[in-house]
């Protein structure tokens, strides 16, 4: 037994259970994560109760499951509750999403299963899901057709409400298109026109022909833009033609317009494979669709086309920097006390908590960078400042300087692993030590650089608390690439998927409504930082596989 202790051999399967212990927690979050995530995206049954509380008054409630618990007896009856019969030790309660936000007040209600007398899943009843005020249960009674009431028979108003909401979803993404495209590059130019205008001003060059050139360009433009509003508005008005009478949970016919729905389903009423193709639908739309409902509902592709493009120009501002620093530290720097300290305060730069740098940040590029560069090119914006806010470039430099030491650190482990005789040889055959260092050095280093910028990106993807301060916002109405010149715009603040899980999570105005989509967003989250590692892992193991030949 000495012997085996002596011999190491515990000490090897302590650690292999631990990393095993480690690999088995990881990836039972990520399977909760995703399990949550996805399986918020699957129409669960639509449910009708018939309720008595326990002042014996009755009603009727519609809506979904989202969640049950078991609740002691004890802290029912201490908190007032009456039971007609003893419940029990425990007794179930279910969390119904009841929605009907403008007739029934809260989204969300817990009930007892004490108090349910039936409950059943009713065929033909809907679910509509609107573009405000959440989602509307009910039984579609008729459509409405530009005021007129249709006569349709029962089996067929399914497919005429389909019909007609398609109709209209499809007029309002007209109007949203033109109004995101033309009427806002329009709005872009006369900005333009105005602080090209106050530019001369300052200058002092402000001729009557600038100026009479100036106003007949923002003349043409509000022509341009009074034929695109009567536009805009004759495609309101045709997507608001139509509407929908339902019969709600009161009992009463509610008339819903069609320009606020999107899509109606019957949940009760589908097939397996009918749920299977709504998921994916759902899963599609949360990837591609802008958020809505303060976020609380609809798609988050703002906060991942936000997320991605402040990691991407991250990564190239902090590659070159943390290259050329490790090249230096370690081909050029003298080895003495100063870079001792240089080495030491850069491995102690990983260890400052995020927020720090944020706070650097918003001081030292947002206020003082930001500010001095519209003092110089900017004057005519002021006193709204253009690069003096936070922004997607001050965001990407900040988490470029958090990210620096990984980067630093993973390059000079991968140059001190180049033998000495390599060197030696590119020396020996006339090369001088830059060309040494381009052609030899570099790329047989350059599997570790990526290593680093892997790590870097894991991280800087990751990070919430620097970006509250230098870039990210709850809602971005215009995102930092777009068709407007110079199209990619550094200076605007964007969404970011860490921030909008936080958000949601605990900012919401209705957590119990948003739970669902953390996780789902978490999820998302987690999926393209592993698709940005798994880009960076294909080419670095390329270029091991093409300088393996050189390490030999």
């Amino acid at each position: 037994m000495g012997k085996w202790v002596k011999s190491g051999s515990p000490w090897i399967w302590m650690t292999g259970g631990a990393v095993s212990i480690s690999l088995i927690a990881v990836l039972g979050l990520l399977l909760l994560i995703a399990w949550r995530g996805l399986s918020y995206f699957w129409p669960a049954d639509l449910y009708q109760w018939q309720l008595e509380d326990s002042q014996g008054q009755k009603g009727t409630l519609i809506g979904e499951i989202y969640d049950r618990e078991e609740v002691p007896s004890e802290r029912l009856i201490s908190a007032g509750h009456k039971f007609q019969i003893p419940p029990g030790e425990f007794v179930t309660r279910y969390l119904v999403k009841t929605g009907n936000r403008e007739f029934v007040g809260l989204d969300f209600r817990w009930i007892l299963a004490t108090d349910i007398i039936s409950r059943e899943t009713p065929v033909g009843l809907a679910k509509f899901e609107r573009t405000k005020n959440g989602n509307f249960y009910g039984y579609p009674v008729a459509v409405i057709e530009a005021g007129e009431r249709l006569a349709v028979a029962p089996t067929e108003l399914g497919a005429v409400l389909n019909e007609h909401i398609a109709r209209s979803v499809a007029i309002a993404e007209e109007a949203l298109e033109l109004q995101k495209s033309d009427i806002g590059s329009i709005n872009y130019r006369m900005e333009r026109l105005r602080l090209k205008e106050r530019k001369y001003e300052l200058e002092g060059s402000l001729t009557e022909a600038k100026k009479a050139s100036i106003e007949a360009e923002i003349t043409q433009l509000n022509a341009d833009y009074q034929v695109l509003e009567k536009r805009l508005f004759a495609l309101r008005d045709h997507a608001s033609r139509d509407s929908v009478v339902i019969k709600d949970m009161r009992g009463e016919e509610v008339i819903l317009n069609l320009d606020t729905v999107l899509d109606v389903t019957y949940v009760n009423d589908m097939t397996m494979m009918d749920k299977l193709g709504h998921w994916f639908k759902g899963v599609g739309g949360f990837v591609v669709d802008d958020p809505r409902e303060a976020n609380t509902e609809g798609g988050v592709f703002p906060a991942i086309f936000g997320t991605v493009f402040m990691v991407m120009l991250m990564a190239v501002i902090v590659t070159p920097f943390g290259v050329i620093a490790a090249i230096y530290l370690h081909e050029y720097a003298k080895k003495g006390p100063i870079t001792k300290m240089i080495r030491i305060a850069v491995i102690n730069l990983a260890g400052v908590p995020s927020i720090v740098y944020g706070v650097f940040g918003l001081g030292f590029f947002v206020y003082m960078l930001g500010g001095s560069i519209d003092q110089l090119f900017y004057p005519e914006a002021l006193p709204a400042p253009t690069f003096g806010s936070p922004g997607v470039i001050w965001s990407a430099l900040t988490l470029a300087i958090l990210t620096l030491p990984v980067v630093i650190v993973s390059t000079e482990e991968g140059l001190s692993r180049i033998p000495s005789a390599v060197r030696q040889g590119s020396l020996a055959l006339g090369a001088t030590k830059a060309e040494t260092l381009w052609r030899i050095v570099i790329p047989m280093a350059s599997p570790a650089i990526m290593t680093g910028l892997i790590l870097a990106v894991a991280r800087a993807a990751g990070e919430v608390a620097p970006l509250m301060l230098v870039g990210v916002v709850k809602l971005a109405p215009t995102l930092p690439l777009d068709m407007n010149f110079p199209f990619v715009h550094l200076e605007r603040k964007f969404m970011h998927l860490g921030f909008h899980i936080y958000d949601v999570g605990f900012q919401s105005p209705n957590v119990e409504a948003a739970r669902p989509l953390v996780y789902a967003t978490s999820f998302l989250l987690v999926s393209v930082i592993v698709a940005l590692n798994l880009t960076a892992i294909s080419v670095r193991n390329h270029l091991r596989e093409k300088f393996r030949s050189l390490e030999h």
